[in-house]
């Protein structure tokens, strides 16, 4: 048997499942593509999580689209982070061309140009359903954790989460958070310290600045309500297919802590609302992270592991994700070992770092009797990749060359006027794209101040007014009692009162029948 022949036996017996299964195209042995030996991933397995790897224009994004159409058509939904803009291609079918024609005609399946149902999403202003989560949704911890604090920074997270709920002062946005810290070391501080202890305003100050660097990358827009629904992303179209929604992020690229947050925020609200799903046939949802060297780029120490806790438990839930980027080694290595579909494009080997960092992506695939993996990974063509699977039990599957199909869908991207035609029509933006602020924190605790204000201010003119009354009444008792002593203190009335006194005693000391000394002296004067 030759070498050719052993491999097809290989391929064939490694990739036939029971059950559905997606066709990624042809397995290749060197440069030649062997016609009906297709590479298939089992739809079954498609929650153990994936990879898709390798250097620009080597074709990583019409993989993605090619699994996602299939996906749809199976009757599961899926959602792709749309960096680069041409994504939203997929709602419409492929115009054709020779070349898709000729590969498939290798690969040994017909070409059939398709599209498939489309949600536009969007964190910022580019068109669609804005995605929106409150404060609360985050709860304290993920909320400490996106924000990289420490214990003690963490912990009075924890005390304003607390005191919010025990106060009635619901966290929609990040403004109701900001309003909360302040206000704690503010006018509450005595009440709060009373209830929880003392808190450090240094700690207070860094959270503080936290909260400002996430808004200055837009984060304000993000937080608040209308929440989304998570539910939202698992919908079928009428015709069974499962809505393929596209979360546009063109505007995005240059705020990384914006997407790593909205992604963190996303699965862990999967997590907690998804009922456990069991072995399903097929997975209820899966998630495409282009670029995703943005979220780990950004990323803390406790984010990761946050994130690698709910990548292990999520498959459970009957949701796959898979991570799109240029080098698996932009994967932390905890994350890496939990992908079970890799599908590996080529890499190019330009410096010493280079040929480093190939060496090191071939060791996450299994030995192969047919490759040299290190070689043939700078010498894969464009729409050309390694690719292994988990079986059913578990475990990988022979490493095979593929030559993968075409997209059915248009590689590149929708005019204005078709973007505009699918929001028109989409119940997800009348859902989500009205603004709501009703009265939270930020509201009431201004409401507070404003009444504390004016009950003081009263206060404080009554007391003035007191004071006032006060003043003016001993002013006036001064006034008379000065009167009087200024009469009585007088020279006139001084010698007015002797002159009286001195009459009186006459006329006293006459009714008794003295003479006086005056008189007498008066007397004996006059002879």
């Amino acid at each position: 048997m030759s070498n050719a022949d052993q491999f097809r036996l290989a391929i064939d017996k490694a990739y036939t499942f029971d059950g559905p299964s997606l066709v990624l195209g042809g397995a290749m042995l060197g440069e030649r593509t062997l016609t009906d030996s297709l590479v298939r991933i089992p739809l079954g397995t498609l929650n153990r999580h994936g990879l898709i790897a390798g250097a620009t224009g080597t074709g990583k994004t019409k993989t993605l689209q090619i699994i996602a159409e299939q996906l749809s058509r199976e009757g599961v939904p899926s959602l792709l982070m749309d960096i680069k803009g041409d994504l939203s291609g997929i709602a419409v079918p492929s115009g054709g061309h020779p070349k898709i024609d000729e590969r498939h005609t290798a690969i040994g399946i017909p070409f059939e140009a398709s599209g498939s149902p489309v949600e536009l999403l969007s964190l910022s202003d580019e068109p669609g359903a804005r995605l929106r989560a409150t404060v609360v949704e985050f709860g304290p911890v993920l909320f400490s954790k996106m924000l990289g604090l420490n214990d003690t920074q963490s912990g009075i997270v924890a005390v304003a989460f607390r005191y919010a709920e025990e106060s009635e002062l619901p966290l929609l946005d990040l403004k109701d958070f900001r309003k909360i810290l302040q206000h704690m070391t503010g006018d509450g501080k005595e009440e709060v310290q009373d209830r929880y202890g003392r808190m450090s305003t240094a700690s207070t100050g860094a959270i503080m600045r936290r909260i400002v660097e996430l808004e200055g990358q837009g984060a304000e827009g993000f937080f608040g309500e209308t929440s989304f629904d998570v539910d939202d992303l698992t919908r079928l179209d009428e015709l069974g297919r499962g809505i393929v929604s596209i979360l546009r992020l063109t505007d995005v690229q240059d705020r990384p802590k914006l997407f790593s947050t909205f992604m963190l925020q996303m699965l862990a609200e999967i997590y907690a609302t998804f009922p456990e799903a069991g072995d399903l046939d097929r997975p209820k949802l899966v998630i495409f992270i282009d670029e995703a060297h943005l979220v780990f780029e950004e990323a803390t120490d406790a984010l990761l592991n946050q994130l690698e806790a709910i990548i292990k438990l999520i498959r459970s839930k009957g949701v796959g994700i898979f991570f799109v980027t240029q080098n698996p080694t932009d994967i932390p290595s905890d994350i890496l070992g939990q992908l079970g579909l890799k599908i590996q494009h080529a890499l190019r080997a330009f410096t010493a770092k280079d040929r480093k960092a190939i060496k090191l992506a071939s060791e996450n695939y299994p030995v192969s009797d047919y490759y040299d993996i290190d070689q043939v990974l700078t010498e894969l063509g464009t729409g050309e990749a390694f690719v292994t699977v988990l079986d059913r039990k578990g475990r990988p599957t022979e490493l095979a060359r593929t030559m993968l199909r075409a997209p059915e869908s248009r590689m590149d991207v929708l005019t204005d006027k078709e973007i505009d035609a699918i929001v028109d029509r989409s119940p997800l933006v009348k859902k989500y794209n009205k603004v709501v602020d009703r009265e939270s924190a930020y509201e009431i605790l201004e409401e507070k101040m404003k009444v504390a204000h004016a009950e003081e201010h009263k206060a404080e003119l009554e007391d003035q007014k007191e004071k006032a009354r006060k003043t003016t009444t001993r002013g006036s008792s001064r006034a008379e009692k000065s009167t009087f002593d200024t009469i009585l203190n007088s020279t006139t009335t001084r010698q007015i009162g002797r002159t009286v006194a001195r009459e009186l005693t006459r006329g006293l000391l006459g009714v008794l029948g003295i003479k006086s000394t005056t008189s007498r002296r008066s007397k004996s004067s006059w002879f």
